[in-house]
């Protein structure tokens, strides 16, 4: 058996929820456990943040996962519904949705439920891509606390840079000028702007990414909001070579060795869902020392430079992410973000549950 493993931790999880309340304590956390949990697994995720007010999820399966796993807790679709069909569940299993077209209101005013819906209208802010407009909130609004089907409303809006320099300030005051004569609850802030701007936290907050131990701010580390990490993506070097000067490795011999150096081949690649693209001189961990990776990650394969660390041989363990390479080090390297690495782990590696 392959020895490439994911290990998820539900204590990290629990502390993570932890440091999202400290920072918004007069608020409910509504923790987002879409994407399969960001790649943690849907129920793994809701196991550890069970302390949560609420989770919030894409479609309605996973909606149904959680709910006939036993979480009582609000759940909402982030994306509302897709058809009148999904409304019928969504109403039977007490599942809120996210509103944010006009198809949308058509279908909650056709539709005969048993019961009427929790909804999140959705205003669009300067996203733009999902929300009504600020001059269509008062019409939609309007006919949404008409609709028998109904059961409250909370008015919702995403941020386009709340993990950016330019911030929310202009966002945020679209949303209140649009909203000013409204008491409804609001939903606004997201992992970034949970940590950054108080005054965007409201009734609800959506804690995302920070929840899995990685930091929503470029350049400032998780360990700075004391967040910790929750997945640890472990191998094993499975070969070692020594390359001479100017011999190279690996496909399209994309690391040349200036002088003598001992490479292990590690039983990972892009088809477990490590970056293909990380270059030379991404971080990783061989026998608790930091290193690099050398030469093109292959589908089943990739190197790294041991030539430091004389106990690195067969065997040895090596972290691609976790607790000393952290996934936010290894996403700036390869020139992407830790969401995307985290939700790519593939099905075929195992997963490992810890407390």
């Amino acid at each position: 058996m392959r020895p490439i493993q994911v290990t998820i931790s539900l204590s990290a999880l629990e502390h993570n929820l932890a440091v999202a309340k400290s920072k918004a304590p007069q608020s409910k956390i509504m923790a987002v456990v879409k994407a399969n949990g960001y790649g943690h697994g849907l129920l793994n995720a809701a196991k550890g943040l069970k302390a949560a007010d609420g989770f919030a999820i894409l479609g309605l399966d996973e909606a149904l996962t959680l709910r006939n796993a036993g979480y009582t807790q609000t759940i909402l679709m982030l994306e509302g519904v897709f058809s009148s069909d999904e409304l019928i569940h969504v109403s039977e299993k007490a599942i809120s949705i996210v509103v944010h077209s006009e198809v949308q209101i058509n279908m909650l005013e056709q539709v005969k439920l048993a019961k009427p819906i929790s909804v999140h209208l959705k205003i669009n802010t300067g996203m733009n891509r999902l929300g009504f407009k600020p001059s269509d909130f008062e019409s939609a609004r309007v006919r949404l606390e008409a609709c028998s089907n109904v059961a409250d409303l909370t008015l919702m809006t995403h941020f386009a840079t709340a993990d950016e320099f330019v911030g929310i300030a202009e966002p945020l005051a679209v949303f209140n000028k649009t909203t000013q004569d409204h008491q409804e609850p609001c939903s606004l802030a997201n992992s970034a702007s949970l940590l950054r701007f108080p005054e965007a936290h409201g009734q609800w907050v959506r804690a995302g990414i920070m929840l899995y131990g990685s930091s929503p701010v470029a350049g400032e580390s998780a360990a700075s909001f004391n967040l910790k990490p929750v997945m640890q993506f472990t191998s094993k070097i499975i070969a070692v070579q020594s390359l001479e000067t100017d011999e190279s490795i690996g496909y399209g011999q994309t690391f040349t060795a200036v002088k003598k150096t001992r490479v292990g081949i590690v039983a990972c690649g892009y088809a477990d869902g490590y970056p293909r693209h990380a270059p030379n001189g991404t971080p990783v961990a061989v026998a608790g020392e930091l290193t690099q990776i050398i030469g093109r990650v292959s589908m089943d394969m990739l190197y790294v430079d041991i030539s430091d660390i004389p106990e690195a041989e067969i065997g040895a363990h090596v972290e691609l992410w976790g607790s000393q390479a952290s996934v936010d080090d290894v996403a700036q390297a390869a020139g992407t973000i830790s969401y995307e690495l985290l939700c790519a782990v593939a099905p075929r590696v195992s997963i490992k549950v810890v407390g």
